[in-house]
């Protein structure tokens, strides 16, 4: 046992980090707990493959697991974790033009107004805007913005006449590089509502220790 012993425990997780797939579980357990069969679902993956990558993630310390019944529920290890994707991420667009490339050609046109967290929180003081979470239901059912009312993507056509014609849409999903609140107010829009999004999501929400409903 040594130094090679120490940082061959480092690299753990790395190792752990090392798969676009595992970042993709790790960004969706940002989110909250989450079943196998949940996670298999949301990142397109089979039970099995979804299996074990998270058996990667927990060798390497970044996830945790609950038994109930006959499932098995994931979540992050601690804040920290979050915290690290959010790090990851943020290095990697610093340091890697492909990162912003590609993630223009994801987005599409940057045609959609933002507020910022602070924005936000003043607006909802004031009582001048609606806030939608646009994320799945389960993802809102594990935390959200207080207030804010659930309107999955999928479901925001239907809902079109629960929403005031007269109050500021704002639009959020799961964090900075998700492109359901941009294509949420894209839609608002073209119904004529008047609607903006959070610059980022509820990742970067939950990491600056704000407010959180569940």
């Amino acid at each position: 046992m040594g130094k090679s012993s120490l940082y061959e425990a480092f690299a753990q997780v790395g190792k752990g980090l090392a798969n676009a797939k595992r970042l993709e579980l790790l960004d969706l357990l940002a989110q909250g707990e989450r079943s196998v069969e949940s996670l298999a679902d949301a990142a397109d993956l089979g039970v099995t493959s979804t299996s074990n990558h998270l058996q990667v993630l927990k060798q390497a310390g970044l996830v945790t697991t609950r038994r109930q019944g006959t499932k098995i529920f994931y979540r992050l290890a601690g804040t920290d974790v979050a915290a690290l994707w959010a790090l990851v991420r943020g290095v990697a667009s610093e340091h890697l033009a492909e990162v912003d490339r590609t993630w223009t050609t994801y987005r599409g046109a940057e045609d959609t107004e933002q507020v910022t967290r602070q924005e936000l929180l003043n607006r909802i003081a004031e009582r001048s805007v609606t806030v939608i979470d646009v994320r799945p239901q389960e993802e809102y059912a594990a935390g959200h913005i207080p207030g804010a009312l659930s309107i999955p993507l999928d479901e925001l056509a239907d809902r079109l006449k629960d929403l005031p014609a007269d109050s500021t849409i704002v639009a959020y999903c799961r964090g900075a590089y998700c492109v359901l609140a941009h294509q949420a107010v894209r839609a608002l829009e073209a119904h004529g509502h008047r609607a903006v999004r959070l610059e980022d999501g509820m990742l970067e929400w939950r990491l600056a220790d704000l407010p959180v409903s569940a």
